[in-house]
């Protein structure tokens, strides 16, 4: 999953090099958190976090097919 978000971060952004996917574990859900460059936060984030939330959306159905449950977090 971790890859599967840096792919679509990369894609988004501007400066790619920079994008940092970390994976915290937890009992039952698994956090990924997403850093960016900050000139290509609002590109992640998107209008009223439309792309934000489609991403998440993204997480949720991929964790559905590997029974497992996602949550994103990106940090400044």
């Amino acid at each position: 999953m971790r890859e599967l978000m840096e792919q679509i971060a990369k894609a988004l952004v501007d400066h790619p090099e920079s994008v940092q996917v970390n994976e915290v574990r937890g009992e039952k859900t698994t956090l990924l958190e997403l850093r960016v460059a900050p000139d290509d936060l609002g590109r992640v984030i998107g209008k009223q976090g439309r792309t934000a939330r489609a991403i998440r959306t993204l997480l949720i159905a991929a964790g559905m097919k590997a029974s497992k449950r996602f949550e994103l977090e990106i940090l400044e």
